[in-house]
């Protein structure tokens, strides 16, 4: 098996491979079966790291791999939720306009620099964990509707917003003083 084929990217290729199962579920109607499957993508993006580690096979193309299967489920979920008229549109935009942000502004630090790592910062984890957060109670919402769950996934989209932007602008800070000091 080729090295980069290990075990846990195996795992983390299985989040890729769920994805688009959750979006279809979530445009169907099909709540119940999209939050077990994104359970299960969850359990494996919490499971994949570990076995790395444990059997020593980490990889570079696991490092970048993983945050990858990660913003193409949250994203996915999202762009579903938005075109099943569940959550705004706006909030969406401010979502995935982060992530493409963040995305042009490591591949400008790559053309500008030699910088060739980018680890999360402690404020993008806790969107990460906000915005999972925001999806599994919008998804539990769907499956029981009523006024308490309405009110909390209200709430959590602004909770979502706030982190996202915030972890943004630390992004953005963080961009440029790796700017500064190349």
């Amino acid at each position: 098996m080729p090295r980069r084929l290990t075990l846990a990217n195996l795992i983390t290729l299985s989040r890729l491979v769920m994805t688009p199962f959750i979006i279809s579920d979530i445009l169907r109607g099909q709540h119940t079966r999209a939050l077990v499957l994104f359970f299960i993508a969850a359990w494996t993006d919490a499971i994949d790291g570990w076995v790395a580690r444990l059997s020593g096979t980490s990889t570079p193309s696991g490092a970048y791999l993983d945050p990858v299967a990660d913003k193409c489920l949250l994203s996915g979920i999202f762009l579903a939720l938005g075109a099943a008229s569940y959550v705004p549109w706006w909030f969406v935009a401010v979502v995935l306009g982060r992530d493409l942000y963040i995305l042009l502004a490591v591949l400008a630090v790559m053309a500008l620099t030699k910088v060739r790592k980018f680890p999360p910062s402690a404020w993008g984890k806790l969107s990460t964990f906000v915005q999972i957060a925001t999806a599994v109670t919008w998804m539990t919402r769907n499956i029981y509707p009523g006024p308490v769950l309405d009110w909390l996934a209200s709430g959590m989209l602004w909770v979502c917003t706030i982190s996202t932007i915030w972890s943004g602008l630390h992004y953005a800070a963080r961009g440029i003083g790796t700017l500064r000091s190349n």
